[in-house]
């Protein structure tokens, strides 16, 4: 993997850290208006509601340092391997959309759910989505786990980890963390590339 970032992956970095910077700046202050929330109930009058720019707006905070590390160790990883086979443009919508679509699979989840509404937050569902499109361009790419440190091919570490997130959320094991987000990211991220394979030859 190249050590000099693409032009894209390195923006999304620093936007990433920058806002971080600003949350530690000011406290709570953007969970609010900027982070996810499910839509508003009368069962919870005084939490803040959904807002349509919280599907793009929450991809971009953070739950604390070491969320923020991992996802953009992530991105540091992938980003640049992807966006040099998909071109910036294509590249930043597909980030764009990833993070969406996980937005939108996790508005259906907490909209399901009786629980007191609770913020999301974080790059993940951009990031999987990230971590699908490098599975299928270089399937048999070595990747380094960390805990533990056992090398697997591209697919094989791409599909494992998508099915841990969905046994995961399916039995709710390790709560607080938006597995269906996750899914719903790579999910977004497949749809556009089959889109794009059908409108236009995708490398």
């Amino acid at each position: 993997m190249s050590l000099k970032l693409a032009p894209v992956t390195r923006a999304l970095l620093f936007a990433n850290i920058g806002v971080f910077v600003l949350q530690y700046l000011t406290g709570d202050l953007l969970i609010g208006p900027f982070a996810l929330w499910p839509p508003a109930s009368a069962q919870y009058p005084t939490a803040p509601g959904f807002q349509v720019w919280q599907l793009l707006t929450y991809g971009f905070l953070h739950g604390g340092l070491d969320h923020l590390f991992f996802n953009m160790l992530a991105l540091y990883m992938f980003g640049t391997e992807v966006e040099r086979l998909l071109g910036a443009r294509r590249f930043l919508t597909y980030y764009l959309v990833c993070v969406v679509g996980a937005a939108l699979a996790q508005v259906a989840v907490m909209s399901s759910l009786s629980e007191p509404p609770m913020p999301t937050v974080g790059a993940s569902g951009g990031v999987f989505g990230l971590l699908l499109a490098f599975g299928i361009a270089y399937p048999q790419r070595r990747i380094m786990l960390l805990f533990p440190p056992i090398p697997m091919p591209a697919w094989l570490f791409v599909t494992l980890y998508g099915l841990l997130e969905l046994y995961l959320g399916v039995t709710g094991t390790a709560a607080g963390v938006a597995h269906f987000a996750h899914l719903g990211g790579m999910a977004a991220g497949y749809a556009l590339l089959v889109l794009w394979r059908h409108g236009r030859p995708v490398r």
